[in-house]
């Protein structure tokens, strides 16, 4: 079945639709933006691209969908853990999505979400606060 064909039956109908302030989003697997959008929907494409964090909570998880497994859904997706600093990680991630061939329309949606997830994952520093020194009479 095509993926147009797929976009028309799942548009409106599906457990993952979240409709709230007039907008429409998506909470599906390998939907970058988690907008409810043929571009971006992880369902209906045969190469998609998602990105996860890490189970440990340092790094990404890269999901693919390969093409080759479109029969077998336990062997669909290929996952690859990068937890390397953050330049590395994402050079690593364009690379993937470069060589592979995969969707370069969503290259910088899923370089975006690793920047984020790899943001997040990082330890805040407090600032301490100046305290003023009391006015002597």
């Amino acid at each position: 079945m095509s993926s147009h064909l797929q976009w028309m039956v799942i548009r409106n109908n599906s457990s993952f639709l979240i409709k709230r302030n007039g907008q429409t989003y998506s909470t599906e697997p390998n939907n970058l933006k988690a907008r409810n959008t043929f571009r971006f929907n992880g369902l209906i494409h045969r190469k998609t691209v998602g990105v996860e964090q890490a189970a440990d909570g340092k790094g990404v998880v890269v999901i693919l969908k390969k093409r080759a497994g479109q029969r077998k859904p336990a062997k669909m997706y290929e996952k690859i853990t990068i937890n390397k600093n953050s330049r590395t990680t994402l050079n690593r991630l364009r690379n993937i999505i470069r060589k592979n061939n995969y969707r370069q329309d969503l290259r910088m949606a899923a370089l975006r979400r690793a920047s984020a997830i790899l943001r997040s994952q990082k330890p805040v520093v407090v600032k301490k606060k100046r305290s003023r020194a009391a006015k002597s009479a």
